[in-house]
């Protein structure tokens, strides 16, 4: 991985949620096909499948599945694990800790800046795709951003970055 790709968001994401998506695709594919395919032979064995509810709800849960399936392998397949022995903690980027000042509130925030299937504000993930995520990539502690929100600018000064 070449520095300015650590800096680029783009198909990043950590250790951790790089090993969440694996864990989930496995699941899917070795419990839940399983499943549903259960379903859906059960449904066709009531007959009539032009009136049959429980056929196409079957085929649909089928589709849904197959659908999350695809989107996770694609995930894996072009997925940039971020390694945190690669990471340069004096520039923000995926994979680290970030604590940032709000200076209009002066309330502090910290966050783990992840990939954008990994962000859970509630649990301290900022995705970074977002706006506040996409702003602090590749700046230095001590550096302030502006963010255009719907009412105003929001400003920010990084205070520290950790890996």
């Amino acid at each position: 991985m070449t520095k300015d790709n650590l800096y680029n968001a783009e198909n990043h994401i950590t250790q951790a949620g790089y090993d969440n998506l694996v864990n989930e695709l496995d699941e899917l594919v070795a419990v839940k096909r399983k499943e549903v395919a259960g379903r859906l032979k059960e449904a066709i064995s009531y007959g009539d499948l032009s009136e049959n509810a429980e056929y196409d709800a079957a085929k649909d849960e089928q589709a849904e599945l197959e659908e999350r399936i695809n989107f996770l392998e694609s995930r894996i397949r072009n997925a940039n694990v971020v390694k945190s022995e690669e990471l340069n903690a004096d520039i923000v980027s995926v994979g680290l800790t970030v604590k940032v000042k709000d200076l209009g509130s002066k309330e502090e925030l910290s966050f783990i800046v992840v990939g954008s299937t990994e962000a859970d504000p509630f649990d301290g993930k900022l995705s970074c795709e977002s706006i506040l995520g996409k702003s602090l990539l590749g700046k230095k502690r001590g550096a302030k951003i502006e963010i255009q929100i719907p009412d105003g600018i929001s400003k920010y000064k990084i205070l520290s970055i950790e890996k």
